[in-house]
């Protein structure tokens, strides 16, 4: 805690601004601030990002962590969370709420965070520590995912006027990072770029197709919903003969349920 006060003061005083602007940015009291300063107590979690930008620093550079010691440690804490996201939530929270510990306010592991949490019943923090991401991490992959699961967030609780809003956050794109590392990289890389491009891929094509079904549904246009929902049926048909990558994957592209919710949508 003194050291990251330390730090506070020390990049407060290079940029010439008083405790209270300082704390008026943020939204706390100079006594906080002041607190902060001293090594008394410790900035919430959720505010570390946004000092790190404030001063124009990293996360890292704010806590004095060597940066290439920091990733791997941080990927192998959200590697290990990981195993436990659609098993276990709490277990996977956990890790990441000790890997905070370690690395407060890292951008990847809050991000990864919002995984586990429960949109419904914690919504509110969920919407603040996005927010929180959106504004002041300057990972744009962490920026635009914080505005999906916003937008996811709003349209399960009904917000549905700040749904627009926050995706046009996001930029239009017409390729990816892995279509073009499959394409231009060789051997392993470009496989392991193809093969997580074809489940994302997947799954998306089946979920557009089912909204386009549905909505033609809605204003009956029966026969054309259908024809919608087969083509995904089919598509998951095409991959019922597909091998996993258990280095990548953990499971098929299509659940029990989904061919569930297509079979039910072809018979109403």
């Amino acid at each position: 805690m003194i050291k990251l006060g330390k730090k506070i003061k020390s990049l407060r005083k290079q940029k010439n601004i008083s405790q209270e602007v300082f704390a008026s940015y943020l939204g706390v009291s100079f006594q906080a601030v002041s607190k902060w300063e001293n090594g008394n107590t410790m900035p919430d979690v959720t505010m570390i990002p946004a000092i790190a930008s404030f001063f124009g620093v990293s996360t890292d550079e704010l806590f004095d962590f060597n940066l290439f010691e920091t990733e791997k440690q941080v990927e192998a804490i959200c590697h290990e969370a990981y195993k436990y996201r659609f098993t276990d939530g709490a277990e996977s929270e956990c890790i990441l709420r000790e890997g905070l510990q370690r690395f407060p306010g890292n951008d990847v592991i809050l991000n990864n965070l919002l995984y586990t949490l429960d949109y419904k019943t914690r919504a509110d923090e969920v919407i603040t520590l996005c927010k929180t991401l959106i504004e002041s991490t300057k990972d744009d992959s962490v920026k635009y995912d914080a505005c999906r699961i916003l937008a996811s967030c709003y349209k399960e609780n009904g917000q549905s006027d700040l749904i627009r809003p926050t995706l046009e956050l996001i930029p239009e794109i017409y390729f990816t990072k892995l279509k073009l590392m499959a394409s231009l990289l060789d051997g392993e890389d470009s496989y392991e770029a193809a093969q997580k491009q074809k489940y994302i891929s997947a799954e998306d094509l089946i979920d557009v197709l089912i909204i386009a079904g549905k909505y033609l549904r809605d204003n009956g246009e029966i026969e054309k919903a259908d024809t919608q929902f087969r083509i995904a049926q089919k598509v998951i048909d095409a991959f019922a003969d597909d091998f996993i990558e258990d280095r990548w994957f953990r499971e098929s592209v299509y659940t029990a349920e989904q061919r569930k919710e297509i079979e039910q949508l072809l018979c109403k």
